[in-house]
């Protein structure tokens, strides 16, 4: 039975949580640098935004092939262009023997979940969402891992850098689709946004999204780069100068709208965007990047495999471990006043102390 997008966020609220990025222990496992782990094979499947995405489908590839790299493990992927194709790309890993396969995006749940039930003597992992039966009640499956982001700590601080960076006093954000990995993000940033006006008196409007009401604007997919173009144009024409798109590739449309106008930014998310080659002609409009490391909690997860030490306990990255972040403000270095830097600096630290909390019904 297919299942609607809040079981994902009451199971990953039940699970026991797990560091970002944590090592695994030693043990002197295969993982060991020198010892032959070609007999393990490391599989990985796309959602429809494909590898070359320039956001979670490109990072968590990464991810697989620095541990081919780095583990020696073999490797192999399915590339999905349509989502007919997950259930059709998971069974060729079973048939082909995948000692870990890991899906990519909320999107992959259900099939995720269903090849894991089915196939209990492999290993699964899934970025971005834990599982859930079909009356949303937490599923804990011992052999598939949920590797999960608290991005709204990250998105909080960005979104307290563009209130103090806006000169028309609006900004914007908006997804591809409603999945709690994407509206994560627009929480934290909207909420970013009031704590710079709460702190010093002003009114910046945030347009695109009800953080109370949990709706706003989406594009309805995370490929067709024109939704991504038409929708950042209706926010200029609305007053909007910076504009965080929460939807893959089709980020690409913010930067090209963007480059049209004079004095319009864009925050990346995912993967720094400023050292995306697809954003190459674009760095310059680049404020800065929420970063989900993906290709960290990917590869620690294939190497407590390879180690023999799989847990099915969720993989989460904070600010505090390093799993999420804000990236260099590169070209808009000298751009963002000092004192502002130090306050989104102060602001990441009171985080991290457990002093402020982020809060967002998708977080975990």
């Amino acid at each position: 039975m297919k299942k609607s997008i809040p079981a994902a966020i009451v199971a990953a609220a039940a699970l026991t949580l797990t560091a970002c990025g944590a090592a695994p222990e030693e043990s002197g496992g295969n993982g060991d640098a020198g010892t032959d782990n070609s007999d393990f094979l490391a599989c990985m499947i796309s959602d429809e935004g494909g590898w070359d995405d320039a956001s979670f489908n490109e990072s968590g590839y990464n991810g697989l092939t620095q541990a081919e790299s780095e583990l020696g493990v073999e490797i192999r992927d399915a590339e999905s262009t349509d989502p007919g194709q997950y259930a059709s790309n998971a069974d060729a890993m079973v048939q082909a023997g995948c000692s870990l396969t890991i899906g990519v995006g909320f999107a992959l749940e259900d099939t995720i979940q269903e090849v894991a039930e089915a196939n209990e003597d492999a290993n699964f992992a899934l970025v971005d969402s834990a599982f859930s039966d079909a009356e949303f009640n937490p599923v804990e499956l011992e052999n598939a891992k949920p590797l999960l982001f608290n991005t709204q700590e990250a998105a909080y601080l960005a979104g307290y850098l563009a209130a103090g960076m806006t000169e028309t006093g609006t900004v914007a954000t908006y997804g591809g689709q409603p999945f709690p990995s994407v509206t994560i993000f627009m929480d934290g940033f909207v909420d970013g946004v009031a704590a710079y006006n709460e702190a010093h008196g002003t009114d910046v409007q945030a347009l695109g999204w009800d953080k109370e009401a949990q709706n706003g604007s989406m594009t309805g997919d995370f490929t067709n780069t024109e939704n991504g173009y038409n929708t950042t144009q209706q926010f200029i024409a609305d007053g909007a100068d910076i504009i965080l798109p929460v939807a893959g590739p089709v980020g690409g449309g913010s930067l090209r709208a963007a480059s049209e106008h004079e004095g319009v930014s864009v925050i990346w998310v995912d993967s720094d965007g400023y050292e995306q080659p697809a954003n190459a002609d674009y760095q310059q409009l680049i404020l800065t990047s929420v970063l989900k490391q993906i290709q960290t909690a990917v590869f620690d997860t294939i190497e407590s495999s390879v180690n023999g030490e799989f847990s099915s306990e969720p993989y989460v990255g904070t600010l505090e471990n390093g799993g999420v972040g804000l990236a260099p403000y590169h070209d808009f270095e000298d751009a963002v006043p000092a004192e502002l830097q130090a306050e989104i600096e102060d602001l990441e630290a009171q985080i991290i102390a457990g002093d402020l909390e982020v809060t967002s019904p998708s977080s975990n």
